[in-house]
């Protein structure tokens, strides 16, 4: 049985006390902080850079799961990786015909690959680079705001990913952002998807630990 792992994300925290958000989440029980970093040009907002993840990483020992959600992703992955990034995705979209390429050079940094595709990218137009990434994330959502609907189509590419992984004896990990809530975490799950990254439903939370792990499974 897949471990399912909780990736708080830290774009529905208080911006003025990130710090004390992550100490929250690794008592809560989260197993990855999971950092959305937009840069104004892929998706209309910007959220924040390397800076933040440095600061970051003093306050807590879970893993620092970056999200680009910019263009040319590949001229700062190194800067995040010496903030303290252990993993960084990218989006599929916004890496061209240089997908290959910037997957090779984030393994190279000494950290996880892991490569992103929004809602209307066919996942099979990412599953032949599956040697090249540890991780996939299907955006349930439109990149780039918090709080929207999870598109429930979107649970046939974790399911069409997972089998392919299957037919192949690759053992990847599958990420889903956006709008899974404890209604339909489950459904996630049976999907395929082992990483959950939760947002609004985690911090919107009476009690943070309790949510958390429902989102496992643990009701």
């Amino acid at each position: 049985m897949r471990k399912i792992k909780i990736a708080p994300s830290i774009l529905s925290a208080d911006f003025a006390a990130m710090g004390a958000a992550v100490e929250r989440l690794e008592a809560a029980g989260a197993d990855l902080i999971h950092c959305d970093v937009m840069d104004g040009t892929f998706v209309p907002l910007i959220t924040f850079g390397s800076q933040m993840v440095e600061a970051l990483r003093p306050h807590t020992r879970l893993p620092l799961d970056v999200h680009f959600m910019t263009v040319t992703p590949w001229e700062k992955a190194a800067e995040f990786v010496r903030a303290g990034a252990n993993s960084i995705t990218v989006h599929a979209e916004a890496c061209g015909g240089r997908a290959a390429e910037t997957l090779r050079f984030i393994r190279s940094l000494g950290v996880k690959s892991g490569i992103a595709v929004s809602p209307d990218t066919p996942v099979e137009s990412v599953l032949p680079l599956a040697e090249l990434f540890d991780k996939l994330l299907v955006m349930s959502v439109v990149p780039g705001r918090g709080g929207q609907t999870l598109i429930r189509a979107t649970l046939k590419k974790a399911e069409t990913a997972r089998a392919y992984f299957a037919s192949k004896g690759l053992s990847r990990e599958i990420e889903m952002d956006g709008g899974i809530t404890e209604a339909n975490a489950a459904d996630v799950v049976a999907a395929g998807v082992n990483v959950v990254v939760a947002g609004s439903t985690v911090f919107g939370a009476a009690n943070m630990a309790e949510t958390i792990a429902r989102l496992r499974g643990k009701r």
